[in-house]
């Protein structure tokens, strides 16, 4: 026989339920709706009764099941329910215990809809000031100065009054007149409320919980049709109850057993698509109306009221204090979601915050579960709608950042879907490809995709130039002429523009970038220069490589410049001036390649020293007398990997009908990686 009877309706209900059956105490649990049923955990020691009951039904009802405690956990409005559960059991020797919530519902999920409530027009207004779309309110005129007064939303409110003179002239005298007044009497059935909703595109309805005979199930009802929430006024905090925690005790003493408080806390990283709340998936949208807490950035919290608190708050400098806080704080917090934009898996802040609060957590400083759930992407919605998929495609994202060699992956990709911040990022695109002769690629710019103004726009070039429409767009660019990039350095050095400045010879250049052993994310100073023959070698093998082209005379900066623009590479650097002063306000190197010193390599050697006491060097020399230099400077050195060769080319020519072999100058390559030990 169960020990405890709770009549639910709220989140401490089914809480308390879930504490109950983790302590092992057998309860019975009553539900007005399926829906109340569907969303309690199965558990052996909870029954489940559904279904309402009036004032003698619920008094057989307890009767019958004898029970030892009668917990009112139900809606703060359901004040009828309450009063009937009061009167039930006036006569009998049964304690009734009323669990009170830390506050006002602010939000609570049924099956009518997604309903807000608040105990005060002052808290709603707070929660609706951060929307968008139309409002209808429908408290009355006497409370429409609290919302006219805020121009936030004064321009989209819409106030259905009574037609009287007092009425009008409140409306009047908060300066909401014209269309904005809907002058009507009442009572108002669910289709003249759909009418109303529909005629002036209402998205948001504020009401006052005002029970059967005040038309508030007409205006929840028509609300749930239209898809549109509702915030009810009217739930004020009651004068008798006790919280959840002295619940619990009372409970123990009645049962005489240690009931287990499930504190668990669960934060959920969750993407949420492209914005509109269609396109999220049903595990996001679960978490969300089950949230205590929501943070993220406003446009993604602005329509949603959790129980507790929402901030927009979407760094971890903000968010990991924040969350210390309010556990700390409040002992009923269970879920806590932090919306991100798009996939959490793809270019998102998902990630790295999903890291940050895992060690939090394991130190001990943050008590909770963590979890990331996945949202749509722009990518994946827009290769639906072009019908162009994505699993060949070059994926890059420029939202807030720069990309280094961005032409190249287009030149190389038959399609490259990108992710962009706004107009700018389009227009500026448009500008790159028309600069690189790309004008034959074909652009599909995904506008404000999943809202209602969204737009497939099939662009060149030129056409993203006049591009006026400001918001959110993703591209997806065709090549149909692209040509794949080489796996590896070798450029001829007929590649290269030249003129006269001396150049490292292609075998030579090769060799010493094999000596260099480059990683994807090494940077690289190529001191004195020359062409950039080495630079643009070495910044070709990954766009994540980083190298300063460090040269002193202007020729050949010229001909660097030209190179570069030449190779369309955005990760080369160019450096004006004279190693080892030029370098002085440069990141610090993994690599250094030498190809010319003008006679400071021991100054240059031990700057770099200096900096990165285990970078890895490559020199050229040619002469004797460097050669000799570099002998000596070296020996005040500790230095491992060492690998010295001279290398000696010669190349055919033809003369008349034969092909004679012509040497170059030996060429002395020295490599070595700077060490730690003395």
């Amino acid at each position: 026989m169960s020990s405890i009877l709770i009549f639910a309706g709220t989140t401490e209900g089914r809480n308390l339920s879930e504490c109950l059956c983790s302590s092992g105490i057998d309860h019975t649990i009553c539900v007005a709706t399926e829906y109340g049923e569907i969303v309690l955990k199965d558990s052996p020691y909870a029954n489940v009764h559904m279904g309402r009951m009036d004032k003698e039904e619920i008094e057989c009802f307890i009767v019958k099941g004898g029970y030892k405690a009668i917990v009112d956990a139900t809606h703060p409005y359901a004040k009828q329910v309450t009063e009937n559960i009061k009167a039930a059991i006036k006569d009998m020797d049964i304690p009734y215990i009323r669990l009170l919530r830390d506050g006002c519902l602010n939000k609570e999920s049924s099956a009518e809809g997604n309903i807000s409530f608040f105990d005060s027009n002052e808290a709603c207004l707070q929660a609706i000031t951060n929307t968008t779309g139309n409002i209808l309110l429908t408290t009355g005129s006497k409370e429409l100065g609290v919302f006219a007064a805020n121009d936030a939303i004064k321009d989209r409110l819409f106030v259905r009054v009574l037609p009287s003179m007092e009425s009008l002239k409140l409306c009047n005298d908060s300066g909401i007149t014209g269309k904005h007044v809907i002058a009507m009497q009442g009572p108002f059935s669910l289709e003249m409320n759909l009418a109303v909703i529909n005629q002036y595109d209402i998205k948001h309805l504020i009401t006052k919980v005002s029970g059967t005979n005040g038309g508030y199930d007409q205006k929840i009802e028509a609300a749930k049709n239209a898809g549109i929430k509702v915030y009810a006024i009217g739930c004020d905090y009651e004068a008798e109850g006790i919280s959840f925690n002295e619940t619990i005790k009372k409970l123990e003493e009645v049962t005489g057993k240690t009931i287990n408080i499930d504190n668990q806390i669960e934060i959920t990283l969750a993407g949420i698509g492209m914005g509109d709340s269609s396109c999220l998936t049903e595990e996001v949208k679960s978490s969300i109306n089950n949230a205590d807490i929501i943070l993220g950035a406003d446009r993604m919290i602005a329509d949603y009221n959790p129980r507790i608190d929402k901030k927009p708050y979407y760094s971890s400098e903000k968010i990991i204090p924040y969350l210390k806080e309010m556990i700390s704080s409040y002992s009923e917090l269970k879920n806590i979601v932090i919306l991100f934009s798009g996939d959490s898996g793809f270019n998102s802040g998902a990630g790295s915050l999903y890291k940050k609060i895992t060690a939090e957590i394991e130190a001990g400083n943050i008590a909770a579960n963590i979890r990331i759930l996945p949202g749509i992407s722009s990518v994946a919605y827009l290769a639906a709608k072009t019908g162009i998929s994505y699993e060949d495609a070059s994926i890059v994202s420029i939202h807030g950042k720069e990309v280094p060699n961005l032409i190249k992956k287009i030149e190389a990709n038959k399609k490259t879907y990108i992710l962009m911040s706004g107009k700018d990022d389009l227009v500026n695109l448009g500008k790159k490809l028309e600069e690189a002769d790309l004008n034959y690629v074909r652009i599909y710019a995904g506008y404000q995709l999943s809202y209602d103004d969204e737009k497939i726009l099939e662009l060149g070039p030129k056409d993203c130039l006049k591009v006026k429409d400001d918001g959110l767009y993703t591209c997806l660019i065709i090549n149909d002429e692209a040509e794949s990039r080489l796996a590896s350095h070798g450029l001829t050095d007929k590649a290269f523009i030249r003129d006269k400045v001396p150049m490292t010879k292609e075998e030579i250049r090769e060799i010493s970038i094999c000596k260099l052993g480059l990683r994807t994310d090494s940077v690289l100073y190529d001191i004195g220069s020359g062409t950039g023959s080495i630079a643009i070698e070495a910044a070709s093998l990954s766009d994540d490589i980083k190298v300063y082209a460090i040269e002193q005379k202007e020729e050949a900066l010229s001909l660097i410049a030209s190179n570069k623009e030449k190779f369309k590479l955005d990760n080369i650097e160019i450096v004006k001036g004279q190693a080892p002063d030029s370098l002085a306000n440069l990141p610090c190197p993994s690599h250094a390649f030498i190809g010319g010193s003008s006679g400071r390599m021991k100054g240059i050697l031990d700057y770099l020293r200096g900096i990165n006491p285990s970078m890895r060097i490559v020199i050229n020399a040619i002469s004797l007398e460097t050669v000799s230099e570099i002998k000596e400077i070296m020996k005040g050195y500790s230095i491992c990997n060492q690998d010295l060769v001279q290398v000696q080319v010669s190349r055919a020519n033809k003369v008349g009908n034969y092909n004679l072999m012509q040497a170059e100058n030996p060429v002395w390559i020295f490599a070595f990686n700077f060490s730690d030990e003395q």
